[in-house]
């Protein structure tokens, strides 16, 4: 039998919500950008797919850790379409910040590790902001 809550009003607080959000946050931060970096400096990709790439592997990451340990969910085939959705908006969104933001701070910085970790950081963060509020408010609610 399962110790996890099931019912609505036994789900976990926003604080402990929000708390399990970022750890998981962390650890497919690590991917999506261990990856990123790895395709553009050892696979030679452009940053745009390199990204795109990463993003995947990442978000995947992300929805399979936050799906049972976060919201504690079932996963069912209407939340799961959800969650697609979702990360469709939020991979245009990540990923078209970071290929607007990439050759501009390059372009400042001169630097291109300095581009991809700041170019990673507002675009993640901007990305993982609107993920959060969306599946705590609509889907796993």
């Amino acid at each position: 039998m399962s110790s996890e809550p099931t019912e609505p009003d036994a789900r976990l607080g926003l604080h402990t919500q929000l708390i399990r959000f970022v750890i998981t946050g962390v650890l497919s931060a690590v991917v999506d950008f261990g990856l990123l970096v790895a395709l553009m400096n050892l696979a030679g990709l452009d940053h745009t797919t390199a990204k795109a790439i990463s993003f995947v592997a990442g978000t995947t990451t992300a929805y399979l850790i936050n799906r049972r340990w976060t919201f504690q969910s079932d996963g069912s085939k209407r939340k799961f379409a959800a969650v697609v959705l979702l990360y469709g908006l939020t991979f245009v969104l990540q990923v078209g910040l970071f290929a607007v933001l990439f050759p501009w701070i390059l372009g400042l910085s001169g630097s291109q590790t300095i581009a991809q970790v700041v170019g990673f950081v507002i675009a993640q963060g901007v990305a993982t902001t609107v993920n959060f509020i969306v599946q705590r408010g609509l889907i796993f609610r």
